[in-house]
C-alpha cells in the first residue's frame, strides 16, 4: 500500500463552501498545500455526486493530489476518485478494498481505543481519529476526545503499527493545530478551517505551515 500523505487533508462538502464551486475550492485548497482532498456529500443525488468527484479529480490532477470520497464507494468507483474513506457503520473496509482494489486509498473514521483496537490495519492506508474539537459541521452526538483522547488513540494504532498514518479531525484550525500534531497525529483533517474562510488558498498555506512547523518540532524532541 502506498504512505498517504496526511499532512493537510482538505474536506469539501457542498453544505460548507461559502457559495464555491467545489472543484474550484478543492484546487486552492490543493495550491496552498492540501494533500489530500475528500468529497462529502450526504444529500445530493448519486449522479449528481459523480459529476462532482469527477470535476474535484480534474481539477486536482495537475496538482497531484489524491481524491478520496466520503462513504460512497460506487462513486468512488464510478468517478475513478483515487479512494475512499469509510465510517464505522459504512461500509466494512474490508468490502471496500474488495471492490477498490489494491491501489486505492482506503481510511477509516476512529473515535475510541476499542475502534482503534479493532482496525484492520492491513486493508487501511490511514484512520481519521476524533472528534477532538466540539465542531458545528457535523452531528456529532460524543462529546469531544480532546487531544488526551486523541493522544491515548494514537498510542494503540502506535502499539499495533507504529508507522501507520493518522490525522486528527473536527474543530481543527490554525490555532490548535500544532496541539494536536504533538499529541501524536501525523496530520490535520479540516472543513471549515478552509472552506469557509475569504481566502481557502492563504488559509491552507497557514495551516500547512502550522502542521509542518510541529511535525518537524516532534521530530526533534
Amino acid at each position: 500500500m502506498m504512505r498517504v500523505d496526511l499532512r493537510l487533508y482538505a474536506l469539501v462538502d457542498p453544505e460548507r463552501a461559502n457559495g464555491r464551486d467545489l472543484a474550484v475550492l478543492a484546487r486552492l485548497a490543493a495550491q496552498g498545500g492540501a494533500t489530500l482532498v475528500q468529497l462529502r456529500d450526504k444529500h445530493t443525488d448519486t449522479r449528481r455526486m459523480v459529476d462532482r468527484a469527477r470535476a474535484i479529480k480534474a481539477a486536482l490532477a495537475p496538482l497531484g493530489v489524491p481524491l478520496l470520497i466520503n462513504d460512497r464507494i460506487d462513486v468512488a468507483l464510478a468517478s475513478g476518485a483515487d479512494g475512499a474513506h469509510v465510517g464505522q457503520e459504512d461500509m466494512a473496509a474490508e468490502d471496500a478494498r474488495r471492490i477498490l482494489g489494491a491501489d486505492a486509498i482506503i481510511g477509516l473514521s476512529v473515535k475510541t481505543a476499542e475502534q482503534a483496537e479493532a482496525a484492520p490495519i492491513e486493508l487501511l492506508d490511514y484512520a481519521g481519529i476524533g472528534g477532538v474539537f466540539a465542531t458545528s459541521s457535523k452531528d456529532n452526538p460524543d462529546p469531544p476526545i480532546g487531544p488526551t483522547g486523541l493522544s491515548r488513540i494514537v498510542g494503540v494504532f502506535r502499539r499495533r503499527s507504529p508507522e501507520f498514518p493518522l490525522c486528527a479531525i473536527a474543530g481543527i484550525d490554525a490555532g490548535n493545530a500544532g496541539e494536536v500534531i504533538a499529541a501524536g497525529a501525523d496530520g490535520v483533517a479540516v472543513i471549515s478551517a478552509l472552506s469557509l474562510k475569504d481566502d481557502p488558498r492563504a488559509a491552507a498555506r497557514q495551516l500547512r505551515g502550522v502542521v509542518d512547523d510541529a511535525l518537524a518540532q516532534r521530530g526533534r524532541a
